[in-house]
């Protein structure tokens, strides 16, 4: 791959790793609201959307959420992450050697602007990303590419010339919508359900937050 012009992150499961203790917490909920699920069918079904897509799929699959479940979940989740949560392995030392690329970068998520502060307001990352955008809050969630297109935008950087970095395969579907190259993360390996839909949109995977400098024409570390 041809050195980029900017990267683009998701937050979740990329930056932050989050993934894990959120998804016990939504698998915890929608049991407790009739709806038990294993972990690679929530992975399959769930995962990449908002809290809000995920209250309207479960309430189609049955789960009997109350009228007010998005606000009392979101509460739950903050005060989890607001405990602590670490960062994908590997992660600040990747980002240090974009910045001695000069290669700027920025972060599309659909998880609201408040989880993101407590994630990464924690490590003190916020500053460093060029921008740190929220699709569910500017009103288009991935898959829609909007925000991609503002991310690369943030970085003065044709949406040709990015690469985003994704987990999912929602977030796959934006990159690709944006016109932008896309390299999946799949620090589980590649035989879970998402790196598994990554894999079926045609998305090369990797597995080390080490190796992506090297896979974007840095050059290995």
């Amino acid at each position: 791959m041809t050195r980029p012009d900017a990267v683009l992150f998701d937050c979740d499961g990329v930056i932050v790793d989050s993934e894990g203790p959120s998804f016990a917490l939504f698998l915890e909920e929608l049991a407790l609201h009739g709806l038990p699920l294993t972990l690679e069918e929530f992975e399959t079904s769930f995962l990449g959307g908002t809290v809000e897509m995920v209250a309207e799929r479960a309430r189609a699959a049955g789960a009997a959420l109350p009228q007010d479940w998005v606000r009392h979940f979101y509460g739950r989740m903050y005060a989890m992450l607001a405990a602590g949560v670490p960062l994908v392995a590997g992660v600040t030392d990747m980002l240090d050697r974009l910045d001695a690329a000069g290669v700027p970068y920025a972060m599309g998520s659909n998880g609201s602007m408040a989880k993101m502060q407590i994630t990464l307001g924690q490590h003190a990352l916020t500053e460093r990303f060029k921008a740190v955008l929220s699709g569910q809050e500017i009103g288009h969630p991935k898959p829609a590419p909007d925000v991609y297109l503002m991310a690369a935008a943030a970085c003065g950087a044709r949406p040709e010339g990015c690469v985003v970095i994704e987990d999912s395969a929602n977030g796959a579907k934006a990159a690709l919508a944006a016109g932008m190259r896309c390299l999946g993360y799949a620090g589980h390996g590649a035989d879970t359900p998402t790196a598994r839909a990554l894999t079926a949109l045609g998305v090369p995977l990797f597995h080390r937050m080490a190796d992506l400098p090297g896979l974007i024409g840095i050059g290995a570390q």
